[in-house]
C-alpha cells in the first residue's frame, strides 16, 4: 500500500525539525519554496504542513510563515497512523515482540466494541513496544476472528500488524474512535514496562474499523509516562461551539 505523497513530505520535513535543521522559533520555508523543492503542487504541501501543524511540531497560523513550535513525541489523531508509522515518521527505532497470541471467548467489552455475540471467538494479542531499545508501551488486542488468521501468521518480531495485513491481505483500517483516561501499573505491567507497581501509565483504548465499519480490533494500550505525547487539535470553525463579543461564559 503506497504512501500518499503529503504524508512523504510531511515525514522529509518533520526528520528535518527533529533533527535540529529548523530550530524552535524557526521559519519554514514558504509553501511555494516546499512545493519547488518537492516538485508537488501548493495543496499537497498544504496537506503536509498542516498534518505536522497537527501533531504541535510547528505553528498552524494561516497566511503567515510556520514557525517551529517545539520538538517532543507526539501523536496526533488528525491522521490514522498505527504506533509504528508514527515512530518510524519521527525517526525513533521501533521493535515489538509478541508475547501472547491465543484464541478464547470474547469478553463481554470485547463482544460490545467487536459487534459479536457474547463468547464468540477472538484472537487476543499482548505485544511489548520499544523505542530506541526501551519498552515504552505495552498493547492488548482482540481482533476478530475473521481477522486472527491474517494476525495468526505473522512473525513474532512483527513491526507493525496492522501495515502488514493491509499489505498482504487487504484489510485495511479506515476509522479510530479512541479514549484516553490514566491507570495505575499492575504487576504484569510493571514488570514488561520496567517501572515501579502502581507507577501511573497512560491509556489508550481504540477500536479500528475497515471503510464499511467492520470492526478489526480493540485494543488497550498503556504507555510509561513521557514516552509520548498526545495531540489533538480542533477549531472553533470545526466544534459546534459559539462565542460571542461581551458575553459571559456560563
Amino acid at each position: 500500500m503506497g504512501t500518499s505523497r503529503y504524508l512523504e513530505i510531511a515525514d522529509a520535513v518533520r526528520r528535518s525539525i527533529l533533527g535540529g535543521e529548523y530550530p524552535v522559533g524557526a521559519q519554514l520555508p514558504s509553501e511555494s519554496d516546499l512545493a519547488a523543492r518537492w516538485s508537488a503542487s501548493r495543496g499537497t504541501v498544504r496537506q503536509a504542513v498542516a498534518v505536522l501543524a497537527s501533531e504541535g511540531l510547528i505553528g498552524s497560523r494561516q497566511g503567515a510563515r510556520r514557525i517551529v513550535l517545539r520538538h517532543e513525541r507526539r501523536h496526533s489523531f488528525a491522521e490514522l497512523n498505527s504506533f509504528a508509522q508514527w515512530a518510524e515518521g519521527m525517526g525513533y527505532e521501533i521493535s515489538s515482540r509478541i508475547l501472547t497470541r491465543a484464541r478464547r471467548p470474547a469478553t463481554p467489552a470485547e463482544s460490545s466494541r467487536l459487534s459479536v455475540t457474547a463468547g464468540s471467538p477472538v484472537l487476543y494479542v499482548i505485544r511489548l513496544r520499544l523505542l530506541d531499545g526501551e519498552p515504552a508501551m505495552l498493547e492488548r488486542t482482540a481482533y476478530a476472528e475473521w481477522v486472527a488468521p491474517a494476525v495468526e501468521e505473522l512473525p513474532e518480531d512483527c513491526v507493525s500488524i496492522m501495515n502488514s495485513i493491509a499489505g498482504q491481505h487487504g484489510i485495511v483500517a479506515q476509522y479510530g474512535e479512541h479514549l484516553i483516561d490514566a491507570v495505575a501499573a499492575g504487576s504484569v505491567d510493571a514488570r514488561l514496562l520496567r517501572v515501579r507497581r502502581g507507577s501511573p501509565l497512560l491509556r489508550q483504548r481504540h477500536l479500528t474499523c475497515t471503510a464499511t465499519g467492520r470492526p478489526i480490533e480493540w485494543t488497550d494500550d498503556r504507555y510509561v509516562a513521557g514516552s509520548v505525547t498526545f495531540s489533538v487539535s480542533n477549531s472553533a470553525d470545526t466544534a459546534p461551539l459559539s462565542r460571542h463579543a461581551g458575553a459571559l461564559d456560563a
